[in-house]
């Protein structure tokens, strides 16, 4: 019998599910040990009760450790070894500026200027060596890092996209001498041109190394102690998941790994149940993440600034966030205006109703005082909550600076909130072409399902989509997700200079290392499909276009898809006018993973005779103004192909969906919830 288990370590909860293929699925979520990830992972395992894994085929694991040191400054003491006169590439940057208007902003680079050193060496853009590397420079520079008290170093020269040779000398230098292994080239990070990109993206993971690997081997030293005799899997940027000693090698490409294994889920979840087109929506504790679904694939993007002049170049899904989440706190501005989020109060203390410290009031005590929470049984909570407690929060913070009462006080945070959301998924949509109205809304994470009626109808969406375990999307997205890696060339040279067979063996040349990386990994040659990319763009163009690069393929048909492609991302076209240029050639390896069906988890359930066995009661809940008596079910008792409509509450361990007036409702064979917005009530 095959034991798999994904977890997902977020900023609030740890969420854990595990599926056999005997139909028995377990779920757990528990607070997110923030000092040490890993203890909430084994606490979430025990609970399960997974003490001895020795039976356990597999576990893959998203993680935030890479992102968290990023964001909160909390990475390793780096140095850079660069190129002699390209010391402050990292402040020269793009020359762009941290707000549109004004004058004002701060920028930390990730390494400091005392920790970058010069050497003497170059290499042209053509690959040709026009200095040779100064070798003792490189380890005098090397000596004078580690007297500085570097854990880790970097090694980034001009133009090694087109020529390593410098950059691999170096490093092995370099490794002679540095007592880790946090030595890091950037080429093997990123081949591709533009110096800022590929300093940036290295530093990036030069800088999350020492603390991603120290996790990564204490959690495994974890897991082997109970028993687990497999390696661990880990969720990547791209989507795909890899090996622990991989990711470990390259911790950038973990930087969005929970984001985007609950975008994996979604789907994979869409497009078994036809909804291929879909803007996913994940609430957790302290963030809001949109992405797109076309055609049943997740959008991806070759470049995601984690901070303000923070690029990261390279293959990823393309998620946008913005700080708000069900922990984010609500205040009043100097001038006066109610906010909500960035700032969050997180797994500790969290909201003032998990009675665990926290004092400042935020989304989710407003949601339940306005009901859509059950007070008496809230998640992460083994008692009633002081509601009393939160609505003194509510009036201190909010009400009495605004002349409102606790009530009014926690609806003018909701409709903050909303405003939020709303314009990020608007923005997100409109900003690729889409018009709202073609697409589904695929609400799930903790708080996802909360507000998504809301949402949908603010941007004329019509359909919602709430997941069967919505707040352990992304758990299940490390175990449906797929293996995959991704790889990069500069060419860079105007198309007419290019032969097709070039190009060719270019992709074949990148395809090779991803191959054999999934051979090592048991993976079948007729499970593995190659995908092939060109960045394209019109000569003097600073964007990119991604043209499919297909078997059979010659200028003329990839001229023509590019033109298209043109034509539908700029809204114009130039077919002969402009000559057209080879930036990058893409190449992605894709194995297809252990399957799992969907199916199991409703299954798992324990479903109701009828729609009426769901029925728990009723409860007065706030929709906009207006108090309604809402009807309260429970998820695993909704049976499969049931029908109902709002108002109506649906409650479950790991989620809770709030479904207003005028809605039809569907259970689909998957336990999803099709909310049809524009329906009524069935």
């Amino acid at each position: 019998m095959t034991l798999a288990i994904g977890v997902d370590v977020g900023g609030t909860f740890t969420d854990i599910i595990s599926i056999n293929d005997a139909g028995e699925v377990r779920t757990s979520k528990v607070p997110t040990s923030v000092a040490d990830q890993s203890a909430a992972f084994m606490a979430g395992l025990s609970s399960l009760g997974y003490d001895d894994l020795s039976t356990v085929d597999l576990i893959s694991h998203g993680t935030t450790v890479g992102t968290n040191a990023v964001l909160e400054r909390k990475g390793a003491v780096c140095g850079l070894i660069t190129t002699r006169g390209f010391r402050d590439t990292m402040e020269i940057g793009p020359r762009t500026r941290p707000h549109n208007y004004g004058l004002t902003g701060e920028y930390v680079p990730l390494i400091p200027r005392h920790l970058r050193v010069e050497v003497d060496e170059r290499v042209n853009a053509a690959g040709e060596v026009v200095i040779p590397l100064d070798e003792d420079g490189v380890r005098d520079a090397a000596r004078h890092l580690l007297r500085l008290g570097a854990e880790s170093v970097l090694v980034m020269f001009l133009h090694c996209y087109a020529n390593p040779v410098h950059e691999r000398r170096a490093a092995a230098v370099i490794r002679e001498l540095w007592p880790t292994d946090y030595v890091t080239a950037s080429h093997e990070i990123l081949a591709e041109h533009r110096e800022f990109e590929r300093l940036s993206t290295a530093a990036v993971s030069s800088y999350v190394q020492p603390a991603i690997d120290k996790y990564f081997s204490h959690l495994v030293a974890r897991l082997a102690a109970a028993g687990y005799q497999k390696e661990l899997l880990i969720m990547r940027s791209n989507g795909g998941v890899t090996t622990e000693r991989i990711a470990s090698r390259a911790p950038v490409q973990t930087v969005l790994s929970g984001p985007a294994a609950g975008v994996t889920a979604a789907a994979r979840i869409c497009s078994e149940t036809g909804h291929m087109r879909c803007v996913t929506a994940d609430v957790g504790g302290t963030s809001f993440d949109v992405a797109l679904i076309v055609d049943g694939e997740a959008i991806t993007t070759s470049r995601h600034e984690l901070a303000y002049n923070v690029p990261v170049q390279l293959p990823m899904i393309d998620i946008h966030t913005i700080g708000a989440g069900g922990g984010s706190i609500a205040r009043i501005s100097s001038q006066g205006l109610l906010q909500v989020g960035p700032e969050s109060a997180g797994a500790t203390p969290g909201p003032v109703c998990y009675g665990r410290g926290g004092d400042r009031a935020t989304l989710t005590d407003a949601n339940l005082l306005l009901g859509r929470l059950n007070p008496e049984h809230l998640i992460g909570m083994s008692g009633a909550v002081d509601v009393e407690l939160v609505e003194a929060a509510m009036q201190r913070d909010v009400g009495q600076h605004l002349g409102l009462d606790a009530v009014q006080s926690a609806q003018a945070i909701i409709r903050v909130a909303n405003d939020l959301m709303a314009g990020a998924v608007r923005s997100v949509l409109l900003s690729r072409g889409h018009d709202p109205r073609d697409f589904g809304y695929f609400a799930f994470g903790g708080g996802g399902a909360l507000n998504a009626v809301e949402i949908a109808r603010e941007l004329a969406i019509p359909t919602v989509i709430v997941p069967y375990r919505l707040g352990i999307t992304s758990a299940l997205g490390t175990l449906v997700a797929q293996s995959r890696y991704d790889y990069v060339q500069t060419v860079n040279r105007l198309t007419a200079a290019v032969e097709v067979q070039e190009v060719t063996a270019i992709a074949e040349r990148l395809s090779v290392e991803g191959l054999a990386l999934l051979h090592d990994q048991g993976i079948e040659p007729e499970k593995i499909r190659v995908r092939r990319v060109l960045d394209m763009q019109y000569d003097g163009q600073t964007h990119v276009v991604e043209v499919p690069f297909l078997d059979g393929d010659d200028w003329e048909a990839l001229e023509t898809r590019f033109e298209e492609l043109h034509e539908a991302s700029f809204a114009f076209a130039a077919p002969g006018a402009i000559a057209r240029k080879l930036v990058n050639v893409r190449c992605a390896v894709i194995g297809e993973g252990q399957p799992v069906d969907l199916e199991l988890i409703p299954r798992a359930g324990r479903p109701a005779a009828d729609l009426q066995g769901a029925v728990t009661g009723t409860r007065q809940v706030a929709f906009g103004e207006s108090w309604l008596d809402a009807t309260i079910l429970r998820r695993e008792l909704i049976p499969i192909g049931a029908r109902f409509g709002g108002p109506a509450v649906v409650e479950q361990d790991d989620g809770t969906t709030v479904i207003d007036a005028g809605c039809a409702i569907e259970v689909d064979r998957l336990g999803n919830l099709v909310i049809d917005v524009t329906g009524g009530g069935a």
